[in-house]
């Protein structure tokens, strides 16, 4: 189960994203272009994890078991990789989601590759999941938990290999990076070693906030300047970053979004973005920011007059770790965000908030 000690990128590349995973071979339910070709996946196995099958998954749409040890996994969920690579497996088919990676791969996890070939990518239209080149690559196990998946869209999978789908507590898209992966480890048979990899980031996080305590109980805010003012919210990945250092979110903020990862805000609530601290994931940095402080809803706040703003270039690599938040994009992640937010609460208004370099 979830252990985790604390308690996703802009909404039209969230929505393209919903993907398809399903199981059927080696599946019991309780409802029920480019890279290789899928020739090798880059695992290995072992007496302990042949010992660990089968193991059964509950997820939104029932449960699924893993009958042995997955050797062709394709990940359908936008960032199931980082903890199939952090596992020390290769996917054979990964999803799309940011763009210019090989095999789908950041790099902040590429070196977990070795000398294994990058997955194939596939992608999604819009429409779902690429079915017919998912079933090509023979996939023995479909991961979906970080994502969105219909109904109509895991049965279409299921129909030829096991697929773990999201999990029903959450909101699609809502899954804590930390339950993630230890639900990909249960489904690979590395529940242990998947406990060592959340517990290895989760010291990284704990160690930031413990430089910072200045963070514990100050008040922050994820945002994006998407068709005007978007809002993430508790159960959007992003806004986990900040309270995992430390940060509580707005008051108000869920009831003000609804029941989703987050929500454009009108000019008469720019109040959730006046916090301690606001983090803007920017397409354009400058041009974003010059246009955010002609907005005469959001000028005059305090976060923007006591320099409390802090910007992420969203098609930088730094841009991209931050919305993908996963065990293998965190440290990274972390390296970077730490110092601009401990710069924006620091309580002077001279402070300026430098942009990293990448």
């Amino acid at each position: 189960m979830f252990r985790s000690r604390r308690a996703p990128r802009l909404a039209a590349t969230l929505t393209s994203a919903l993907l398809l995973l399903t199981a059927a071979t080696a599946c019991g339910s309780g409802d029920s272009d480019s890279g290789s070709d899928g020739s090798g996946s880059g695992t290995q196995s072992s007496a302990s994890e042949n010992s660990a099958f089968p193991v059964t998954v509950a997820h939104k749409y029932g449960s699924t078991t893993v009958e042995s040890e997955p050797k062709r996994i394709v990940t359908v969920g936008l960032t199931d990789q980082d903890a199939v690579l952090a596992l020390g497996k290769v996917p054979v088919g990964t999803t799309e989601w940011l763009g210019g990676y090989q095999g789908a791969i950041g790099p902040w996890a590429a070196d977990k590759l070795g000398g294994a070939e990058p997955p194939t990518v596939l992608k999604d239209t819009g429409t779902g999941p690429q079915v017919e080149r998912i079933a090509a690559l023979k996939p023995d196990l479909i991961l979906a938990v970080y994502g969105g998946l219909t109904k109509e869209q895991y049965e279409s999978l299921s129909a030829f290999a096991p697929v773990i789908a999201q999990p029903e507590e959450y909101n699609d898209y809502g899954v804590p990076w930390q339950e993630l992966t230890e639900t990909v480890g249960r489904a690979l048979g590395e529940p242990e070693q998947a406990a060592k990899v959340v517990g290895a980031t989760e010291d990284a996080i704990d160690a930031a906030a413990k430089e910072h305590p200045e963070f514990a109980g100050a008040s922050a805010v994820m945002a994006t300047p998407y068709e005007g003012m978007f809002v993430f919210g508790s159960q959007d990945a992003r806004s986990r970053i900040l309270t995992d250092l430390g940060f509580k979110l707005p008051a108000g903020l869920d009831k003000a979004i609804g029941d989703r990862f987050g929500a454009n805000i009108s000019k008469e609530r720019t109040d959730l973005l006046d916090q301690d601290a606001v983090v803007w994931i920017a397409g354009d940095v400058a041009k974003d920011s010059a246009k955010l402080h002609k907005d005469a809803s959001y000028k005059d706040l305090g976060v923007v007059k006591e320099g409390r703003e802090v910007f992420v270039n969203e098609s930088g690599d730094y841009g991209n770790a931050t919305s993908f938040v996963s065990a293998l994009s965190l440290p990274y992640v972390i390296e970077r965000l730490v110092p601009q937010l401990a710069a924006a609460v620091d309580g002077r208004t001279a402070t300026k908030v430098e942009q990293p370099a990448s």
